[in-house]
């Protein structure tokens, strides 16, 4: 059977749910845990073992396919116009399992290893104090602009050596590109706005790969660009599908990991205080920020059969799609989920923001370094800093990156 969406399709991608997802998911949870969506054709599941369950098995569940299988709701001609993102989203380290995920994730580790990742903690740090610098005088900051979208931009940059002055670039191509990802069911404009971002960043990155080829340097792309394992290296396709895809989700999951981490201390000041105390609290705090309002609201996976799950049958060929954010407040889980609370035990925080299993996110280990750095920077250096109560909150309309359009902030 399916459930029907009668109940919760008012609410599913209203403007009330991006404001707050988080009453819909408790609903859902408690009343269709796993539930038929009919305005994304897929189902999602809402609570955590059943998440945890999906991103694990690979048997069952698999990475192959999903955005063709997305695509594949357009119109015969819009099909045919989208090859180049059916293409794009049927190789790399997303969108593949073992062997070929096996493959690819070996290679993508070495240039994310916690000795390289560590290396870049100066230049955070200095990079933090470099964007506060330039606002600071004002009394005044719009978070996102000024600190949350450059911070992850310029680090990736430096890694991956992009020039950093084309920042702004690939910013709007992968706003385009997660516009695509976010829209739930494929829509024919936004994916021709959305193919026409990643030709032109396929375009772009593909001449930075033939000179990282025809002149190494010591940086990610070049790493990636030459990198062999067990004789196997990266294909044309993989290697730009790979590289995109650290494109669009390295900076965007940072970008609203800091964002969201503000957030919930400055409307929470009671943690906020116990982190100013207690700055040894940011791991733990980090932790929970990923877990209360995590960055990727949910992941997606294809039935690889017929699969029966809690008495509804699944077809082979079906979008499964663990929702993140409902999983990661379930209280089977965790202890008053809806509680933001610093100082959970990281070792009852099992969180799914970043996944689990074999696609666990390979860039996890920055995007945390990161707000390790920038959270406890700006509490610090900015004096009496609060939200800007003449600034209204209003988050993306997004159901796949949850964050904040801007964030304004007074000091």
């Amino acid at each position: 059977m399916q459930e029907r969406s009668d109940s919760f399709a008012p609410l599913i991608g209203s403007p009330a749910f991006f404001d707050d997802p988080y009453p819909v998911y408790d609903a859902m949870r408690r009343d269709a845990p796993v539930y038929f969506c009919t305005q994304w054709d897929c189902w999602l599941l809402t609570r955590y073992r059943d998440a945890a369950e999906v991103l694990r098995d690979t048997e069952q569940y698999t990475n192959v396919g999903r955005i063709a299988r997305f695509l594949d709701t357009l119109g015969e001609t819009d099909r045919a116009e989208a090859r180049p993102l059916y293409e794009h989203f049927s190789a790399g380290i997303m969108h593949s399992d073992p062997p070929d995920h096996t493959r690819i994730r070996g290679l993508v580790n070495k240039a994310f290893t916690p000795r390289a990742v560590d290396q870049v903690r100066d230049r955070i740090q200095q990079t933090v104090d470099r964007l506060i610098d330039a606002v600071r005088s004002s009394g005044r900051m719009e978070l996102i602009g000024d600190l949350a979208f450059p911070l992850p931009a310029i680090v990736f940059s430096e890694m991956f050596g992009l020039p950093a002055e084309q920042r702004d670039r690939f910013k709007a191509w992968s706003d385009r590109i997660v516009e695509f990802h976010g829209t739930g069911r494929a829509d024919a404009t936004v994916v021709r706005r959305s193919q026409e971002a990643l030709l032109a960043a396929r375009h772009w990155m593909n001449g930075l790969i033939e000179d990282r080829r025809q002149k190494p340097r010591d940086d990610v792309l070049t790493g990636l660009a030459l990198a062999e394992e067990h004789g196997a290296g990266l294909s044309d396709t993989e290697l730009m599908s790979t590289c995109i895809t650290f494109l669009v989700g390295g900076h965007e999951t940072t970008t609203n990991l800091i964002g969201n981490g503000m957030l919930a201390l400055l409307s929470h000041p009671e943690q906020r205080a116990l982190l100013e105390d207690d700055p040894d609290l940011i791991d733990n705090a980090v932790e929970e920020i990923l877990r209360y309002d995590a960055p990727i609201q949910r992941a997606q996976r294809l039935a690889a059969k017929d699969l029966e799950l809690e008495g509804h049958r699944i077809a082979r060929g079906q979008l499964v799609e663990p929702v993140l954010g409902a999983a990661n407040r379930d209280s089977e889980q965790f202890d008053d989920p809806n509680r933001f609370d610093i100082t959970r035990p990281r070792t009852r925080n099992a969180h799914l923001a970043f996944g689990t299993g074999i696609h666990f996110c390979a860039g996890a280990a920055l995007a945390r370094l990161e707000a390790k750095i920038a959270i406890p920077t700006l509490l610090r250096r900015l004096p009496n800093v609060r939200l800007d109560e003449d600034q209204p909150v209003r988050h993306a309309p997004n159901s796949f990156f949850r964050g904040v359009e801007a964030l304004h902030l007074r000091y």
